[in-house]
């Protein structure tokens, strides 16, 4: 067996601490480089109508069932009102994508058909963030994140 000396314990530390602050900077390079952005440009004037855009979407008392169809590629939303009647949209906008990053973002174009309103996607495998903004045919806006998980 070879001597441990005074020299290979600091080659050692060196190589260790080395390894360690090497990784800590590529996690914070991939943190920094995969963040997708603000949600908003300021947040203190978005402060300013949070309270009356959530009392007014809160009375138009919609759910929305978001589900993934993989054998056809599309994505369906169900907008039901509280009476569970379909709810006809003055426009709808969905931005779907990863949690964690935004390269596999899209913006598909729906369109309404019979009670659901239905777009060509192709996601792959995995967790999904739905971001949904819609307005009610009197303007009144309506946002929801939704949460989908595709399975093969």
């Amino acid at each position: 067996m070879r001597e441990l000396t005074g020299p290979k314990v600091f080659a050692i530390a060196v190589a260790s601490f080395g390894l360690i602050i090497s990784v800590n900077f590529f996690m914070a390079f991939k943190a920094v480089s995969t963040f997708p952005g603000l949600e908003v440009d300021n947040s203190y004037v978005a402060s300013q109508s949070f309270d009356a855009d959530r009392t007014a979407q809160i009375a138009l008392a919609w759910t929305v069932t978001p589900t993934y169809d993989p054998a056809a590629h599309q994505m369906h939303l169900g907008i039901r009102g509280a009476d569970g009647a379909p709810v006809t949209l003055r426009d709808l906008t969905v931005l779907i994508g990863r949690p964690t990053e935004a390269k596999d973002d899209l913006r598909p174009i729906f369109s309404q058909t019979n009670a659901d309103y239905v777009a060509p996607a192709d996601l792959a495998m995995g967790k999904w963030m739905l971001q949904i903004e819609a307005h009610s045919p009197d303007g009144t806006l309506f946002r929801q994140r939704q949460k989908l998980w595709v399975k093969g």
